[in-house]
């Protein structure tokens, strides 16, 4: 059943987005909506634009034409209060290497603005959540890539945002990490935040996605439930097959 009006806490409305020199768009007339309450998935090869699609949604970027909005706010015109309303766990690690993971949060807290008397019980709740309380006084150079991954984690939730947004959060870590993660991921949402999730692992998105959409050269391709997805492609096992029989399994190096 769709969501009504009501339930939609994210909108695109024929997204577009050329950059500067390039002679193809990086997303083209994209549309979907995000209900409340739901884990919903971006998937796509790479170049297919969902990098692009986040920063525009989290208001790094400005699209050449189109509308986004989150809990009724546009993103270009209310940047500002949208900004208050999400968290963003990017693709890259976005710390601090010389400062303790404590240290760290304790940076964004402020950046964040959260109360001060607020900071060091949000700081011990995310570092906990996360799995690396323990260890919360390491420099971050010190962390393997997976630890790593769950302090920008940490960083992400630390303000208690109602939408997340997370850029392939997952990638070069080890199954126990990768594992908690999800775990951790499923738990918040349980909770009430929506996410939003970019991942190349399809097994992934399968688990723990509500919903989601396949983009190939920054067009929307297929949309649904994972499972229903599945079942109305004849011959596909997984989301994994009927990915690649959408996008194809010609490399996509990125250049």
């Amino acid at each position: 059943m769709a969501a009504s009006s009501a339930d939609i806490i994210l909108a695109t409305d024929h997204l577009h987005k050329v950059y500067a020199g390039a002679s193809e768009p990086a997303v083209a007339d994209l549309s979907f909506n995000v209900a409340r309450g739901t884990i919903f998935g971006l998937l796509g090869p790479n170049g297919a634009g969902k990098t692009t699609t986040i920063s525009i949604l989290t208001t790094l970027l400005q699209p050449t034409s189109g509308k986004a909005t989150i809990i009724d706010y546009d993103v270009v015109r209310h940047a500002k209060k949208v900004r208050h309303k999400i968290g963003l766990v990017p693709q890259d690690i976005a710390l601090y290497p010389s400062l303790t993971a404590r240290e760290n949060l304790n940076y964004f807290a402020r950046i964040l603005h959260l109360p001060k008397k607020m900071i060091a019980s949000r700081i011990e709740e995310s570092l906990e959540l996360v799995g690396l309380l323990d260890c919360a006084d390491r420099r971050i150079a010190t962390y393997s890539g997976g630890m790593k991954r769950r302090a920008n984690l940490a960083v992400g939730i630390l303000h208690k945002p109602e939408i997340l947004f997370l850029d392939e959060p997952t990638v070069g870590i080890d199954a126990q990490s990768r594992n908690l993660i999800l775990e951790r991921l499923e738990g918040l949402n349980r909770a009430g935040m929506t996410i939003i999730y970019t991942t190349h692992y399809m097994e992934e998105a399968q688990q723990i996605c509500d919903e989601v959409a396949i983009v190939d050269m920054g067009r929307v391709i297929a949309s649904g439930a994972p499972q229903q997805l599945v079942e109305a492609a004849p011959g596909c096992k997984n989301l994994e097959e009927l990915f690649l029989e959408l996008t194809g399994k010609q490399l996509r190096d990125q250049r």
